[in-house]
C-alpha cells in the first residue's frame, strides 16, 4: 500500500472555509496574513517577530524549568538555548486529554517538529492546561479488535477547575492498568504509567509522557498556567480588557463578513464579551461586561479602573479565551507561524482582527498534517476486499458490512451475477438500434426498463451479500475492524483513536516511520501505511 493524499473536499466533515484556505486563497485572503504554504514566505516573515531580548531570557528561564521537570531530552534543552540566542518558533497547542488525547495531538507536534526543522526555527507545544471543559479531556478510545474501548477518568474536581488543577486520584491506576490489558507492557507503558499516577494533573502527566515519547525530537512544552508567564504577558490581559468594546465591535463585524461570504463563525461573540476569564477561588470564571459602566466576574462587579490594576497587582488571576491566547502566545514567543486543524483555521480568520488591536502583526496560521495511519493488517483487509479509504468514509458500517460481504460472496454466485449484467446490458443494447427505429419513444421507455432491470439485479446482489453476511462472522468481524480502526464512530480516525494506541504499539520508532512518510507540503489528508 502506497502513502496518498487525500483532497479535504473529499473528506466527510470539510468545512467550505477550511478548503477555500487550503485550495482557494484567493477566496478568503482578506481573513489571513499568508497563504498556507509556510516555505514560499517564511523568509519575510522572520523579520517581522522580534521580540526584546530581556523578554525572550525570562520566558527561556522559565521553559528551560518546565521542561527539565518533565523529563525532556538533551536536544529540546538545546532547542531552548536557541530559543534565548534569537531562533523563531513554530508553535501548536492541545488540551491535555487523558494518556495523550487524540492521535492528532501526535500529528500536531511531529508537524511543529518537521516544521521547524526546515525553516531554521524551534517547535513548541502549548499545553492548554488553563482550559477548564473536563468533560473533552477525562475520556480517551483505545482499539480493541473490531470495536472501542472507551477508557476514562473521574479524579475529584470542582466544576471550572483548569485541566491543569485536576488532580489524579487512586482511580488513576485503574485507568492506566486497563491500557495494560488492551495494549501490553513496553518501554512506552512504564513512561505512560510513570506520569499519569496519583498526584499528578493533566497537564503535567500529558507533559511528561510527550517529553518522554519525543525526547529525541526537540520539542519544547510551554504550560501557560505558571504565575510567571501571566506577569511576562500583563499587558496583553491590561489591553485587552482597556481595548473591549473596539475589540468586541470588530470581532462582530468579522463575524459578519465571514457568514456574508458563506463561511461560519468558529466562535460567537455577544455584546458583553471580553477576552479573558477570571480565576474566581481556582475557577475559571468569564468576565464580562455589564452593559453599563462596570464588568462582571460572576456575581461580583468592578470598574474599568478596578479591573485594569487588577491586572497589574495579580497578573496571574487572568486567563486568555480562545481568541486572546494566540496573542498571549505570541506575546511571549517570537512566533513564525502557528500549525493548526481545521477548527483552529477558523478561529484564526477571527483573531486576525485582535493581533491587528493588541500586536500590530498578525501570525500566519499553517496546516497540521492530517492523516489516516494504515496497519499492515488493515491494509492486507483493504487488499483483500478491494476497498480504499473513501469507501469506508462513503458507507456506514453497516453498508460496509454489505460490501465486504458482497466482495467475499462465492466464486460462482459472483460470476453468475457478473454474467447476469453483462446478458442483461447486451439484451438491452441488441433491441435499442431497432426500436429507436421504430419509434424513439419506445427507445426512451426501453432505456427506463433497462434501469430498473439494472436497479433490480444490483438489489438481488445486495440481498446476496446481506445473506452472506449474517451467515459468515468472519466478514462481518473484518467490515467492524476496518471501521474501528479507519473510521471510527463515521469520524476521522485522528479524532477518535488515542495516540497512545499507536505510540504503546509501536514504541517511538512510529515517529521515525511518520517523518519518513508524512509530505510536508501535503495539505490533503494523508493515508500513511506503517507496514
Amino acid at each position: 500500500m502506497d502513502p496518498e493524499c487525500l483532497p479535504f473536499t473529499g473528506v466527510p466533515h470539510s468545512t467550505r472555509l477550511f478548503t477555500d484556505f487550503l485550495y482557494h486563497f484567493p477566496n478568503v485572503q482578506r481573513f489571513y496574513p499568508r497563504p498556507p504554504a509556510l516555505l514560499e514566505w517564511f523568509k519575510d516573515e522572520q523579520q517581522r517577530i522580534q521580540i526584546p531580548q530581556d523578554r525572550r531570557k525570562r520566558v527561556a528561564a522559565i521553559l528551560e524549568g518546565q521542561n527539565r521537570e518533565l523529563g525532556a531530552g538533551a536536544k529540546t534543552l538545546q532547542n531552548i538555548q536557541r530559543l534565548k540566542d534569537g531562533a523563531p518558533v513554530i508553535v501548536t497547542g492541545q488540551q491535555v486529554a487523558l494518556f495523550g488525547g487524540p492521535t492528532f495531538s501526535l500529528l500536531k507536534a511531529l508537524t511543529v517538529v518537521l516544521l521547524a526543522e526546515k525553516t531554521g526555527a524551534v517547535p513548541v507545544f502549548w499545553l492548554a492546561t488553563e482550559d477548564h471543559d473536563f468533560a473533552e479531556i477525562n475520556f480517551v478510545h483505545l482499539p480493541a479488535g473490531d470495536h472501542l474501548e472507551t477508557l476514562s477518568t473521574l479524579p475529584p474536581h470542582q466544576e471550572g477547575l483548569p485541566s491543569g488543577k485536576i488532580v489524579f486520584d487512586e482511580s488513576i491506576s485503574a485507568s492506566v492498568k486497563q491500557v495494560e490489558e488492551l495494549l501490553g507492557n513496553s518501554t512506552l507503558f512504564e513512561v505512560l504509567k510513570e506520569s499519569y499516577r496519583p498526584g499528578e494533573n493533566f497537564g503535567s502527566a500529558f507533559g511528561k509522557f510527550y517529553a518522554r515519547a519525543f525526547a529525541e525530537l526537540g520539542l519544547i512544552f510551554l504550560n501557560p498556567i505558571d504565575p510567571e508567564l501571566h506577569r511576562i504577558a500583563q499587558p496583553v490581559f491590561r489591553d485587552s480588557l482597556r481595548n473591549w468594546k473596539e475589540i468586541n465591535g470588530e470581532l462582530q463585524q468579522r463575524e459578519q463578513e465571514l457568514e456574508s461570504a458563506g463561511y461560519h463563525a468558529q466562535v460567537k461573540v455577544t455584546a458583553s464579551h471580553t477576552l479573558c476569564f477570571y480565576f474566581r477561588d481556582g475557577v475559571r470564571t468569564p468576565v464580562r461586561h455589564d452593559g453599563e459602566n462596570k464588568f462582571a466576574i460572576g456575581d461580583r462587579l468592578v470598574t474599568e479602573d478596578e479591573l485594569i490594576a487588577e491586572t497589574e497587582t495579580h497578573p496571574e488571576r487572568f486567563s486568555a479565551n480562545v481568541l486572546l491566547r494566540p496573542i498571549m502566545q505570541d506575546y511571549l514567543l517570537p512566533t513564525l507561524c502557528y500549525s493548526g486543524g481545521p477548527a483552529e483555521t477558523a478561529y484564526f480568520a477571527q483573531v486576525e482582527v485582535v493581533y491587528r488591536k493588541l500586536l500590530g502583526r498578525v501570525t500566519p496560521v499553517v496546516p497540521r498534517t492530517s492523516a489516516t495511519l494504515v496497519e499492515p493488517r488493515q491494509a492486507k483487509l483493504l487488499d483483500r476486499y478491494q476497498l480504499k479509504l473513501t469507501d469506508l468514509f462513503t458507507r456506514g458500517p453497516e453498508k460496509l458490512r454489505e460490501l465486504v460481504a458482497g466482495k467475499a460472496l462465492p466464486d460462482s454466485i459472483m460470476k453468475s451475477f457478473d454474467s447476469a449484467a453483462e446478458h442483461l446490458d447486451q439484451a438491452l443494447s441488441a433491441i435499442h438500434g431497432p426500436l429507436e427505429k421504430l419509434d424513439k419513444t419506445l427507445a426512451d421507455a426501453a432505456a427506463n426498463a433497462g434501469s430498473k432491470m439494472r436497479y433490480q439485479l444490483q438489489s438481488l446482489r445486495d440481498k446476496a451479500a446481506r445473506a452472506e453476511s449474517r451467515k459468515n462472522a468472519e466478514t462481518q468481524q473484518h467490515a467492524d475492524e476496518l471501521s474501528t480502526l479507519l473510521y471510527p464512530n463515521k469520524n476521522l480516525q485522528e479524532r477518535e483513536i488515542g495516540s497512545a494506541y499507536f505510540l504503546l504499539k509501536y514504541g517511538t520508532a512510529i515517529l521515525e516511520k511518520l517523518r519518513e512518510k508524512v509530505q510536508p507540503n501535503c495539505f490533503d489528508h494523508q493515508i500513511i501505511p506503517l507496514g
